[in-house]
Order: C-alpha cells, then sequence, then structure tokens
C-alpha cells in the first residue's frame, strides 16, 4: 500500500488480512447455515477481503445458499483495486464507490441477511471537531467517538430480522467510555452472540488492538449466552497442545499456543453485560467470577470511593512549556516558573526517583485552588520566550475560545495541591507503578495522581500503595479492567483505578500492612524480594479478614 502514515491515521485504512478475514466469514456464515438466499453487505469494504472470504467460506463449505454480495467505499481507487480483484476471482460483487454513512440511510431496512465489516477506526482528534459533532447529531452519538460508531449504529436497520452482524473493530469498545457508543447498541438493539478480544496477537496490522464481535439481530435478552475469549501474548506461558491459534479461539477451553513465534494464553469463557452501557464489559471465567466474589465481600471502600484521581497537566504544546535543558535556549524564564515535573520515567513502584531533569514552564500561583495567572509583568524573560512561540500558542483557538491568554496551558489543575504529598502512577505500564511523592513537584499529563488532602488520612494511602503494587491488585486489575496494549502494557486510567479495592484499615492485618509499607516507602535502600514477598502476603490476609462494621483506623 502506498498511503502514509499520516493517511491511514486519518482516514482509517487498516485492511483486513486473508486468515483474519476468513475467520470473521465462518463465525458470520455459522449463524446462515439455514438460509438458502444470503444478501451479504461490506460498508466499508477496501480491496474487498471480507467479501472475498465470505465468497471462499461458502464455496470451501459446500453451502447451497445463493450468494449475493454488496461492497461500498468512499475510497474509488480502493473500489477499483477491489473490483479487479473480484475479476480476477471470478467473483461477483455489486461495488459501489461512495460514502456509506450518507448512502446507508438511504437503503431499505431489512436489505441484508448479513453484514460483515471493519469499518475505518478515526478518532475525533483525526476527524476534526466540526466533523465529530456532526456526525454525533445525525447519528445520536455522545462522548468521545470514533468513526467505527456511525457505522454500528446503522447496523440494526440494515439486517433482517436475525441477521448477522460480524464486525472488526478495536476491542477499546470493551472497556472505555469512549466505547460506550458501540455498547448501547449492543445492549439495545443487537444480541451478541461471540465475542473475541484480539488483544496483541498482532493478526491485524494497526495501531489498535482488535476485537471481533458476532451479533444477531434480535432484541437482547440478558438470558442469552455470548462466548468471550481474550488472547493475549504471555512469554512466561507453557505451551500445551497442537491447537493452531484460530482453532483455540473458538474451542471454548483456555489453552496456550504458539503463533508465528509467540506464545498465547488463550482464555474462554461468556460475556458479562455491564448494567449499564456506560461501564465496561468483562470476560466472565468460573475462576475468576469465585475470586471477585470474595473480593467483593472482604472490601471496605474502592479507591474512587477514598480519593478523586486527577490525570497531570496537559499544555497541549509541550515542544513549548516542558524541556530538560532549559539552560540551552536563548530566551531563558526566570527559574521561579520553571518547576520541576514527574514524568512517567521518573515513577518506579513505591517511589519517586530522587533526580527530576525535566522542568515544566508553570505560570500559575500556587497558593490559588483555581487557575489564577502570576503577574507575568514580574516575568518579562518568560514573556520574552513565549512571544518567540507565538504563532505555535495562538493557533490553539481552543484556549483563547475558553477565554484563556493565549500563553496558556490547557490543563493546569489544582495548583495549591501540587505541594502536598500524593500518589503518582504513570497512564501506560506493564506492572502497577505507584509512588509516593513529597517532593512538591508537579505532575505531567502521562501520569495521574491522588493528592493526600483529598484521602484525608496518610495510613489509607499506603493502603492504596500496598493494594495497587501488590499481585492482588494486579489480578483485580486483569478480572475487572483487562484493558491491556500491546507487549502486555496496561492502562492505568481512572476509571480502572477507581475500582481498585481496599481491605478494612481497622482490622489488624491491615495496620501491619500500613507499617510494612510506610517502612518500604521511606527506607533508604531498594525494596528486596523478601520486603515485597510481605507486602504481598500482608495484602492477601488483610483481605482475608472480616470488614468490621465501622471501617475506623484506629
Amino acid at each position: 500500500m502506498s498511503d502514509t502514515v499520516a493517511e491511514v491515521k486519518r482516514h482509517g485504512k487498516h485492511y483486513t488480512p486473508p486468515d483474519l478475514a476468513t475467520f470473521l466469514a465462518e463465525r458470520v456464515l455459522a449463524h446462515l447455515r439455514s438460509k438458502t438466499i444470503i444478501r451479504v453487505l461490506d460498508p466499508a469494504c477496501g480491496d474487498g477481503e471480507l467479501l472475498f472470504a465470505i465468497h471462499r467460506v461458502a464455496t470451501e463449505q459446500l453451502m447451497q445458499a445463493r450468494i449475493t454480495l454488496v461492497g461500498y467505499d468512499l475510497d474509488p481507487s480502493a473500489v477499483a483495486v477491489a473490483r479487479s480483484r473480484a475479476e480476477a476471482l471470478g467473483i461477483t460483487v455489486e461495488w459501489h464507490a461512495g460514502d456509506f454513512l450518507q448512502a446507508g440511510r438511504d437503503l431499505a431496512d431489512g436489505s441484508f441477511d448479513a453484514v460483515i465489516t471493519n469499518p475505518p477506526y478515526v478518532r475525533t482528534q483525526q476527524l476534526g471537531q466540526a466533523a465529530a459533532q456532526t456526525l454525533a447529531a445525525d447519528f445520536g452519538l455522545s462522548g468521545r467517538m470514533d468513526l467505527t460508531h456511525p457505522f454500528v449504529v446503522l447496523l440494526p436497520s440494515l439486517l433482517r430480522s436475525d441477521g448477522v452482524v460480524g464486525l472488526l473493530c478495536s476491542n477499546r469498545f470493551l472497556t472505555t467510555k469512549a466505547g460506550a457508543n458501540v455498547r448501547t447498541v449492543l445492549h439495545t438493539s443487537l444480541q451478541p452472540v461471540e465475542l473475541y478480544d484480539l488483544g496483541d496477537t498482532k493478526l491485524f496490522d494497526a495501531a489498535v488492538l482488535p476485537a471481533i464481535v458476532v451479533a444477531l439481530n434480535r432484541p437482547p435478552s440478558p438470558a442469552a449466552e455470548c462466548i468471550f475469549t481474550s488472547a493475549y501474548e504471555d512469554a512466561q506461558a507453557a505451551p500445551a497442545g497442537e491447537f493452531g491459534l484460530y482453532k483455540a479461539l473458538v474451542a471454548r477451553c483456555d489453552s496456550v499456543v504458539v503463533h508465528q513465534g509467540r506464545t498465547i494464553v488463550v482464555k474462554s469463557g461468556t460475556l458479562t453485560l455491564s448494567a449499564a452501557p456506560s461501564d465496561p464489559w468483562r470476560l466472565s471465567h468460573e475462576a475468576g467470577d469465585d475470586w471477585l466474589r470474595r473480593m467483593a465481600a472482604a472490601t471496605w471502600r474502592t479507591f474512587g470511593d477514598v480519593a478523586k484521581i486527577r490525570v497531570g497537566i496537559k499544555s497541549t504544546a509541550d515542544a513549548v512549556f516542558i524541556s530538560d535543558a532549559w539552560d540551552e535556549i536563548r530566551h531563558r524564564p526566570e527559574d521561579g516558573l520553571l518547576l520541576p515535573l514527574i514524568t512517567h520515567d521518573n515513577v518506579t513502584p513505591w517511589r519517586i526517583s530522587d533526580r527530576l531533569a525535566t522542568r515544566v514552564l508553570y505560570t500559575y500561583d500556587l497558593t490559588k485552588d483555581r487557575r489564577t495567572l502570576v503577574d507575568m509583568t514580574q516575568f518579562p524573560r518568560t514573556m520574552s520566550y513565549l512571544e518567540t512561540h507565538a504563532e505555535r500558542l495562538k493557533g490553539r483557538q481552543y484556549v483563547i475560545d475558553a477565554g484563556r491568554k493565549w500563553y496558556e496551558i490547557w490543563v493546569p489543575q489544582k495548583p495549591s495541591l501540587w505541594s502536598a504529598p500524593k500518589i503518582v502512577f504513570p497512564d501506560i505500564s506493564v506492572n502497577a507503578r505507584f509512588a509516593l511523592d513529597q517532593s512538591g513537584a508537579i505532575v505531567n499529563g502521562d501520569c495521574y495522581w491522588i493528592s493526600l488532602d483529598d484521602i484525608g488520612d496518610e495510613r489509607v494511602a499506603y493502603l492504596m500503595l500496598a493494594v495497587a503494587n501488590s499481585t492482588l491488585g494486579l489480578r483485580f486489575y486483569d478480572e475487572v479492567c483487562g484493558n491491556k496494549l500491546y507487549s502486555g502494557r496496561r492502562r492505568w486510567m481512572t476509571q480502572y483505578v477507581s475500582k481498585l479495592p481496599l481491605p478494612d484499615p481497622g482490622t489488624v492485618a491491615s495496620q501491619e500492612l500500613v507499617q510494612a509499607t510506610r517502612n518500604l516507602v521511606t527506607s533508604a535502600s531498594e525494596p528486596g524480594a523478601e520486603e515485597l514477598s510481605l507486602v504481598d502476603r500482608l495484602v492477601e490476609a488483610a483481605f482475608a479478614e472480616p470488614v468490621l462494621t465501622s471501617g475506623s483506623l484506629c
């Protein structure tokens, strides 16, 4: 393909590889066995691979149904490639070059028996605010969105009763707030019957991690079962059995397979729908469900119950405001506005690294709760420096529209809280890295933070550190949240961290855990295996004790 990286991001062009297309086609056709005439649509057909896969699988499985294939794509050149491929393969397809989000609304209801599609994944940042607002209004979308969402909204009206959807999309819809638009359709208009979180298997050449949803066009029933299988790399797992990955996905049992030299853990269960579309979905697994029930009974509060979790500052012009080489800058701002900045590189479990080389140009009054600029007439060198970047900074129209000065950062947070002790953790990391910071440094937007002033008691803060950094905490995250990126990296976002459990702080085990964590955090030496093992044991013990009715600290 000749598309540049920028074009791919802008238009969401990630064509489906043949093996994955075949798997999706097999899952769709498995629910159409009784049909004698099957009309199949791909509303974002690209080079036609998914439609060709439908034809290929139907032919190989000797299906007697007469199949009609229809493909749409916004890109005329892609349609031309698809048409050429179809002619070479001797496959008849009805091709359309145009915007399906417009054309689809003019099609008669119930026009298709199946829709198989890999719609473009383009986020709001690439769509542009105006286009995103128009799509939201036209298709009844809310919150953060990507271009997949309006395609999904159209699906129920296009399908006949009990028609089948085979959707390949980002697995973000399972666990993020932004996925609520897709979850809403699957909560209200379609019945999911098969779900595959393909994780970091690299079956798909895209920055996003893929998932497959197979759903029927019928009113959803809470009693209906949806198979849910996840597949993620784990280099430490031991492969067993002769399954290939695609067979393992449908085997309905847990397995460990090798795929293209990588060890993949496949976990099989059923889908647990959330009570509301705004909440994440998760894989229900017998062993995990039993453990979660025990954890729920032993939980005193959650992180979200006891503290406000904030993201770090957002400058939206990091090259201007953030640097580790201010001394080399000609128009160097005054020292009083160059403050130490904690980034993800500085955060280790338990502690912040001593040396904070990066500093941020922070022009706010640190004694104020609300965003209040310092008197910039007292900092002429800073204003001279900012003027050298005026064109870029004034280009951030949203800053000006919000009533800010053109030289402000976008999210300064609560300036007065920076000086208080705080728990800091990176947005993305393989394992938990929750640290206590007492330096008064500012936290960058690649991290989150919790002020001890909000918690109100440092002993609860020590319990939070212990649980988050423990083996138990990591298991809880994977069972309840499970939002992983490539190479096992986890997302530690507010909506996930807020769910982490806390044991009753009034129990003996919790008090011992507080002391062990305090010792570990304040020690001058790096924690050893014995100390970490002790914290793990005490976390387990704290959740094993019954919750006291008062939940008091004593």
